[in-house]
Order: C-alpha cells, then sequence, then structure tokens
C-alpha cells in the first residue's frame, strides 16, 4: 500500500525530516515487522499490509491567526469517502487544545501552543465505523512537536546586581560574570544564543561577549575622584543579529579603597596650653592626619619622637584609630617649666607595598604646650584605682573608697562626683563627703567585663577646681549562667538502626569562664530516664553519646521524638538547664545516608486514640452550649414583666438611650403639648413612633372639669390623686418605683408659658416688671425676681 502523508506547508529545512521518518515509519510507529510476525509459523516472508497512513506532526508555537490552526491529516486506506468511517482522537489536549474532523481526519490547533509550556503531545487515534462504533483498526499513538520561535527575550533572573573592585587595579581585572537566560530552545536556530554588551559604562569597563564577563578597561581609576559607577549590560539573542531579541541589567560598582594616599598633618604648628593642676592622664589635645583614605587604610599610629616634653607629655591613638591624644604623663608645674615643645610622627598602620613608590607613609608636625598658672585643684592619693569586684555583688556595696586633697593652704573641704560620660549607663554612685563609690546596679560580667569611671573631685568653696581620677573596675566572674547545647538540636535515627547504635554526639556552650576551665555533666531529665527508645552517655569530656536501646524503627509508627537532656555544670553553685534534642525517624541506605525522612510532628500522644480525642472535643462542645443556655435563661429572667398593651407607656420606664439635645431637642416629647394638653390630640400624626410623650397620658387620665376648675392647686391636686388611683388599679405596673415627669402648668393662665425652653437664644436679661401687673397671685413671684417698689433701704 503507498503510503500518503497529509502534512501543513512547513519550511524546506523539515523535508529530510519528514522523508527519513517516512522510511522508519512501519518499524518505528506500527509495531514488529510482519517478517518476525510469521518466522515461527512459515519460512515465507509475506508483508502485511497496513490501513493507516499516518506521521508525527509539526507545528509551530505562537499561532496568532483567527482561524484554527491546521495541524495535519489522519486518513484510513479503510475510508472510501462515504463518511462511514469515524476518526476519534484522544490524548493530551484532546478536544481543548486540538480537535479532529470525525469524517475528514483532519485535525486543528484551537488553542495559541507555547513551546515553551509543554514542548509535545502525545495523541492517539482510531478509526470506527459510524454506524455500529466497532474499531476498524486498532488504537495508533502519535506526536504532535510544537517548534520553537523566537519568541523569549534574554532575561538576568539576579539583577540589578552590586559589585566592587579595588582602585587602581589594571586593565582586564574581573569584577562580575553575568548570565542571562533565554527560555527559548536552544537546540534549534539561534533564537537562545545570547551575546553581551555594554551600553552604558564606557570607557571605564567592558563585557566579554560570549562569557558576560564584567572587566576593568580604564587604568589607574581613583576612588578618591570617583567612587561609584552604574554599568548597563544588553544581553541579545539570535546571536546578537538584526531582529534578535534584547534584555538588559544594571551593574552597580563600586571601587574599594587601597591605601594609596599617604597622610598630611593639615597644620606645622599646634598651639596648646595645659592647667599645671591638670592631672596624670589629662587630655591636653587632639592632633589630625589626614588621610584620604577610608577605613583600616586611614588608621594611624601617632609618637612623640623628639622635644623636650617627651618624657612630661605621651600621645596615643583614639579608638577610632584616626586623630592623636596628647595626655599628661607626669604632673605640671608652671614654675618649674612653663612651656614644652613636642615633635610628633603620624604614620599609617597598613602601608600598601604596592604603592610604596608614592613616598613614606607617614608626616611629622610640632606642638607647643603651654603650661598655665591657675590656684590647683584637688589632688587624689592615687594617679588611678584599680579594682576587681565579683558580678553578683549586691547593690551598695562600696566598690572603692576614693580621696582627695586640696593641695592649696586654704585646704578647702572637697566633694566626689561621677563622671556621666564615663558611666552612661549609672551602675555606680559616689558618696559626696567619703568619696565611697558604690553598686547601683546589677554586674553583668558577661554584658560588661570592665568599667572605667572617671571620679571627679571639686573645691566646695571654689567649684570651678575640679580634680579626676580613673577607677577601672573589673568584673569578676561568677558561675550564674546554666550551660546549654551548641548545636545539633535535631538528630536522625535510621530506620534500620539497631540497639547500642550512636545517631549524635552533643556538646554544651556555657557563657560563664571558670578559672579551671569547663567541666560539664550529662544525663536524661527525670521524666526521660526510663526512655525506651534512647539513652545518654556522657564521654566525661564535655561531650556526650546519644544511643539507640533497641531496633525495629518506623516512620509509619512514630515519626518525631524528643529526648531532654540535662546538662549541669562544675561550679558553685551549680547551673543546670534541659534543652530538648529533636530526633526523626527517617529512611536510609545501607551506608547510613539519610534517603528521606517526614518532618511532620507526632503531636498525639501514644496513649490517646482518635476515638478519645473527639469525645474530648464533643464534652467541650456541649459544655459550651450548656453554658450558652443558662446565659439565656439568666437573661429572660431579668426582664420586668409588662403587659403587652403596656409595653409603650413611657411615663412608666425611663429611658436613657441617648443624650439629648437639650433645649433644641423636640424630638423626645411635644413642647406644644406641655403648652396646651387639649391641641395634644390633633399632633399625633407627627409624634415619634417610638416614643410617646408622657404628656399624652396627662390629657387623657385627667378629668376635664378638674383642669377647667379653678386655682392651680386644684389642678395639681386633682392630677396627682387619679395618677395614683390608676396606679392602685393597674395589675399589670412594675412593682418597682417610677419617675414620672409632670411638665404641665395649667391652662387659661394670663402669663402664658414660664418655661425656660426658647429663652436661650437670648443672652440678654430678663425684665420682670411686667410681673406687678398680673395681680396678687403673682406677687410672690415678683418679690423673688425683686421687682416690686420698695422704699425699704437695702441690706447689703
Amino acid at each position: 500500500m503507498g503510503a500518503r502523508l497529509h502534512l501543513p506547508a512547513v519550511t524546506s529545512t523539515l523535508l529530510p525530516v519528514a522523508l527519513g521518518i517516512l522510511t522508519l515509519l512501519p518499524h518505528i510507529l506500527l509495531g514488529k515487522p510482519a517478517e518476525e510476525e510469521s518466522a515461527g509459523s512459515s519460512p515465507l516472508l509475506q508483508r502485511v499490509k497496513r490501513s493507516w497512513v499516518w506521521n508525527q506532526f509539526f507545528v509551530l508555537e505562537e499561532y496568532t491567526g483567527l482561524e484554527p490552526l491546521y495541524i495535519g491529516k489522519l486518513h484510513s486506506d479503510m475510508d472510501k469517502g462515504d463518511g462511514s468511517i469515524k476518526y476519534i482522537l484522544t490524548g493530551e489536549g484532546a478536544g481543548t487544545t486540538f480537535t479532529i474532523d470525525d469524517s475528514t481526519g483532519d485535525i486543528h490547533a484551537i488553542q495559541r501552543l507555547d513551546r515553551e509550556v509543554k514542548a509535545q503531545y502525545v495523541l492517539r487515534a482510531q478509526a470506527r465505523n459510524r454506524l455500529t462504533d466497532r474499531p476498524l483498526e486498532p488504537e495508533s499513538q502519535f506526536i504532535v512537536k510544537i517548534q520553537d520561535i523566537n519568541d523569549n527575550e534574554p532575561r538576568f533572573l539576579d539583577g540589578p546586581y552590586q559589585a566592587s573592585v579595588p582602585e587602581m587595579s589594571k586593565i582586564g581585572t574581573s569584577v562580575i560574570q553575568l548570565t542571562a537566560t533565554d527560555a527559548d530552545d536552544p537546540t534549534y536556530g539561534n533564537s537562545a544564543r545570547v551575546v553581551y554588551s555594554i551600553l552604558e559604562g564606557q570607557p571605564y569597563f567592558s563585557v566579554d561577549a560570549k562569557t558576560g564577563v564584567v572587566r576593568v578597561s580604564l587604568a589607574d581609576m581613583d576612588r578618591e575622584t570617583r567612587e561609584n559607577y552604574t554599568v548597563v549590560i544588553q544581553a541579545k539573542d539570535m546571536g546578537g543579529q538584526l531582529g534578535g531579541l534584547a534584555g538588559t541589567t544594571t551593574v552597580n560598582i563600586t571601587l574599594s579603597d587601597v591605601n594609596d594616599n599617604p597622610p598630611m598633618f593639615d597644620q606645622r604648628l599646634y598651639q596648646m596650653s595645659v592647667p599645671e593642676s591638670a592631672s596624670v592622664g589629662s587630655v591636653v589635645g587632639r592632633i589630625w592626619a589626614k588621610d584620604r583614605d577610608i577605613g583600616v587604610n586611614a588608621e594611624m599610629k601617632y609618637s612623640i619622637i623628639d622635644g623636650d616634653g617627651r618624657d612630661t607629655f605621651d600621645i596615643s591613638t583614639d579608638p577610632t584609630n584616626l586623630f592623636g591624644i596628647i595626655t599628661v604623663k607626669k604632673p605640671l608645674n608652671f614654675e618649674g617649666k612653663p612651656s614644652y615643645t613636642l615633635k610628633v610622627e603620624g604614620a599609617n598602620i597598613n602601608p600598601n607595598p604596592t604603592f610604596r613608590h608614592r613616598g613614606p607613609f607617614k608626616d611629622v608636625t610640632i606642638v607647643h604646650v603651654s603650661v598655665e598658672d591657675v590656684d590647683e585643684p584637688p589632688l587624689f592619693d592615687s594617679p588611678a584605682y584599680y579594682v576587681e569586684l565579683p558580678e553578683d555583688a549586691e547593690i551598695g556595696t562600696v566598690v572603692k573608697v576614693v580621696s582627695a586633697r586640696d593641695p592649696d593652704a586654704a585646704n578647702n573641704t572637697v566633694r566626689y562626683s561621677i563622671e556621666r560620660s564615663s558611666d552612661p549607663e549609672k551602675y555606680f554612685y559616689v558618696e559626696i563627703t567619703s568619696g565611697s563609690l558604690m553598686t547601683v546596679r546589677f554586674l553583668d560580667r558577661e554584658k560588661i567585663g570592665w568599667h572605667n569611671i572617671t571620679i571627679l573631685a571639686m573645691e566646695m568653696n571654689n567649684p570651678t577646681q575640679i580634680a579626676s581620677v580613673s577607677v577601672a573596675v573589673k568584673v569578676l566572674d561568677v558561675n550564674d549562667n546554666p550551660p546549654s547545647l551548641t548545636h545539633y538540636l535535631e538528630a536522625y535515627v535510621c530506620e534500620n538502626a539497631k540497639a547500642g547504635q550512636l545517631i549524635q554526639t552533643v556538646t554544651a556552650l556555657d557563657s560563664d569562664e571558670p578559672l579551671g576551665g569547663q567541666h560539664f555533666y550529662y544525663s536524661l531529665a527525670p521524666e526521660a530516664a526510663n526512655n525506651p527508645n534512647f539513652t545518654l552517655r556522657d564521654n566525661q569530656d564535655n561531650t556526650a553519646w546519644i544511643l539507640t536501646r533497641r531496633g525495629g524503627w518506623s516512620q509509619q509508627d512514630q515519626t518525631v521524638f524528643y529526648l531532654p537532656i540535662f546538662i549541669s555544670d562544675g561550679e558553685q553553685p551549680v547551673q543546670t538547664s534541659t534543652s530538648t534534642l529533636t530526633i526523626r525517624v527517617c529512611s536510609c541506605d545501607q551506608e547510613g545516608n539519610v534517603m528521606s525522612c517526614n518532618a511532620e510532628a507526632y503531636s498525639l500522644p501514644a496513649s490517646l486514640s482518635r476515638g478519645a480525642l473527639i469525645a474530648i472535643l464533643a464534652c467541650i462542645f456541649v459544655l459550651l452550649v450548656m453554658i450558652l443556655l443558662m446565659l439565656s435563661l439568666r437573661t429572660h429572667r431579668k426582664k420586668p414583666y409588662l403587659c403587652d398593651e403596656e409595653e409603650n407607656v413611657h411615663e412608666n420606664i425611663v429611658r436613657y438611650d441617648d443624650e439629648g439635645g437639650g433645649e433644641e431637642d423636640t424630638e423626645a416629647f411635644d413642647i406644644a403639648a406641655m403648652w396646651n394638653p387639649r391641641e395634644a390630640h390633633h399632633h399625633l400624626g407627627k409624634m415619634r413612633q417610638d416614643m410617646l410623650p408622657e404628656i399624652e397620658s396627662l390629657s387623657r387620665y385627667v378629668p376635664q372639669a378638674c383642669v377647667m376648675g379653678g386655682g392651680g392647686d386644684s389642678n395639681v391636686h386633682g392630677y396627682v390623686l387619679a395618677k395614683l388611683l390608676e396606679a392602685d388599679m393597674d395589675p399589670c405596673a412594675p412593682p418597682y418605683d417610677s419617675l414620672q415627669t409632670y411638665a404641665y402648668e395649667g391652662e387659661g393662665s394670663i402669663a402664658e408659658s414660664l418655661s425656660s425652653l426658647q429663652s436661650g437664644t437670648s443672652n440678654t436679661d430678663h425684665e420682670y416688671d411686667y410681673l406687678n401687673d398680673w395681680g396678687p397671685r403673682f406677687k410672690k413671684l415678683a418679690e423673688m425676681y425683686g421687682v416690686l417698689e420698695t422704699n425699704s433701704p437695702p441690706m447689703w
């Protein structure tokens, strides 16, 4: 049977491949040859006719057309074109990514294909009878391979980059190597062939086009002139050819310092002065040999090389190793020698032999020191004090008693204090009159081992006369820190481990420093003394072995064991601690190398089953439900009994839901009803539905005869009697006192309302002269407001 292949048009480069595949197709894809199948039964060679004609298909990725992409065609020789054969496609992407015309066998791609996501799809095809759905041929498998196109640019995954190179480096010195990654197929064309180039940073740096190594391309670059450089590197695929995709990254390069600059004093002559009363160790002045370098390359060492003050003054370097500090070495006396001359040299500590040709890395200056004649301050009996104090000293312990006197004839009284810069954390206090230096905080040698305290002595009658002395306090070690395991808080045991096998060696660390050295003692914690799984052996050399006590380990039984280890030291008082060693059960090979461990902790104790845990949780849930029911019943029991029809009777319930709006609040009640209760019935439609005004009950229950009656006393008396009768006869009234609000002022009064509800808008004083015109009923009110005319003299 002649082979017929239906493929989409591809480039000419695929034709040789397709021909080779066609040649090998019967042997590779269609099973064993017919000769091998019939060799055992017949010596004749027979060719078995195959009905399928197909091949593996190739398709380019990232197809952007509007129509489905035609991939190829499957055809069976049994297909006569009458539509009786139905082609079925199954496998990876069948129906979602690929579809097949069940009548013609045409295969199309309905989704965009991306080789970087999936490079090939394995599909299976079968021809079936359309009417009976019986297979006409065995199911066959074929592959759709996705051909790569250059659709991914090179990427620098770790950019931007930081790099440094020493200044004054030679041309070609390597700075950093960059690597760009291209997701395209490196085996197909030049899509993943990357070439590097530099876009910014020339002429200082260059990049190797193939390796991506950034190198120095300009000699003698000086950090003191320019320190930082920004270099932009481009990676382009297609071998850098036109049309290739490119990606860029930034490299921030810093020139690191080398000692290539000698120091130099900014002054050739320094003038300093010091009072004759300055104590030994007092600072006279500071000098600086400036160095353009930084860090260790700028560190200096100062020395006095000549002068008549070599034995009287000293010079040292400050903690930064930059400045020279001149101090008094011997007591001064203005009458004996009023001035000194010093020749000081400053030299680099770390000179670089490479730059020795640039001259000596040192400089010299002259320091002239004048001694001033002053009234001498107090003089300590010792130039310095040294004290040793254990770190467990109690607060208030006397460390040292310092003593100073006034060397002058007046012999003034001396007062003591601490220079706070020498004790910033205020560990010490000095008694002002006796000079006793005491502790006011607990000491900790592991935190601060030395305290250099400066004690000041001042004349009481002349506070300007101050002397100082240094008290060096060495904190002695006390065994106050427990030992603990240093490392290896996790270990593992192999499932095939046997009893007595060593699984871990543990050591301890103690921040204390005993004189005789560290001595640690190990044992299992009391709760693990009878551990059936592991045991501990103290090696008496500050180490211990963890050994197995049994075999037969299994991750299915238990994956993690916790072994508490008790550690104690050998000093007094003995300090102890307990550290927990986590031991995991792992699968190992025959040499004991770990293959896999289950990192999930064993959370349930062995004696607690899952059913018991569920029962405990159920009991907790039932208990919570009972508590909620009890709280609900208690809340209902506290609610007062009210009849349904009386729930809105607000003269019996005082409500405090809101704060109220003062005189301008007209929402809670109707002001008009307070002025005239008869008119309250005409405004019920405008009242708040959630709260009825208390005055409403007044107009309902007060008899009209009482309202229309004579004096004001009868109105009030009748209203009170009516409300009292109502309360006595109401069976639903609450059994507690209620606050009643009676805002009714009467009816028919010529004075109208005396309420102050509308008086808040006026800031002027009221005039009450009109009360005299209202008759004798308002005489008492007129007297209260002082508007009656009287000839009586004032009382004040």
